[in-house]
């Protein structure tokens, strides 16, 4: 069947105003103060595997209890049931622990990628995904260094999964329910350039007992999550090869170009889609008359 040529036009114009709107659809990187970022700090050295963290984690937010245990060699991940694990790794100073959850980057790329704002970098610093606003494409995903947001593939109506550092608790003036259950006191909430001060007060307080380093005080442009250990921080499973510059910044121009991959075709098509059924109903009008 044949398309006139003011159906196909108006195809067209469809796929070109989206075309100028594309532009405006990535999220750019924030610009933000990291000072007053609120954060955990989590000393590997007195963490006991317990797992109190994941436990207080399951039943705040309605999660299957943790069902199996920290063993050495076998790396338990973050999934869309589950926002926090503790692992266990065999080290140079016999086996550790190590948490895995959402790191609350300064400049996530998470925010940066999500091209409906859906991933949000909060005032306080937690880094929040708002249901109401996401379109499902997945961008966080694909963009996270660390591997974090998860998707519920097997619901009818999926989200996406992380952690929120308790972000609704924080509103009202509360730690973190990991922070406020963990027994060993691995776990310390509080604004991260006082945190920062702690880190270093315990590593240079006890310089045989702590690796001299900060994991995310300048690990892609610094994170709200903040780690000291007795060993390198890759014996324990943490990327060592990310650099110091927030990954928005290397890929922002990458960025800016997925709405054009997202929204542009799909829209030319339905362009295309509506001009055959135009002309469909015209000829089915002049045949009937």
């Amino acid at each position: 069947m044949s398309v006139d040529r003011r159906n196909f036009l108006k195809a067209l114009g469809i796929a070109g105003s989206t075309l100028a709107m594309g532009k405006s659809f990535g999220s750019p990187p924030v610009s933000k103060s990291d000072t007053e970022f609120f954060g955990i700090l989590y000393d590997s050295t007195l963490c006991v595997g317990c797992q109190a963290c994941e436990t207080a984690c399951a039943e705040k937010y309605g999660f299957p209890l943790p069902e199996t245990v920290p063993a050495a060699g076998e790396l338990r991940e973050t999934n869309e049931a589950r926002r926090v694990v503790i692992n266990c790794y065999n080290t140079s100073k016999g086996e550790m622990y190590m948490r895995r959850a959402c790191n609350h980057c300064n400049n996530p790329a998470c925010a940066s990628a999500c091209l409906t704002k859906a991933m949000l970098k909060t005032d306080g610093g937690p880094v929040i995904w708002r249901e109401e606003k996401c379109m499902g494409c997945r961008s966080c995903m694909i963009s996270c260094p660390f591997d974090i947001p998860k998707f519920e593939y097997n619901s009818p109506n999926p989200k996406i999964n992380k952690c929120r550092m308790c972000y609704e608790l924080l509103l009202e003036g509360e730690k973190p329910v990991c922070v406020e259950n963990c027994p060993a006191e691995a776990l310390l909430f509080g604004k991260r350039r006082d945190l920062i001060e702690i880190a270093r007060t315990r590593i240079y307080s006890e310089p045989d007992k702590y690796y001299h380093e900060i994991y995310g005080e300048n690990e892609v442009g610094g994170t709200g999550v903040l780690y000291i250990s007795s060993v390198p921080f890759k014996e324990l499973g943490l990327r060592t090869d990310l650099g110091n510059k927030s990954y928005p910044e290397y890929n922002k121009t990458f960025l800016y170009s997925v709405p054009l991959v997202l929204i542009l075709w799909p829209a030319f098509l339905l362009g295309l889609h509506s001009a055959f059924v135009q002309g469909k109903n015209k000829k089915q009008k002049e045949e009937e008359s």
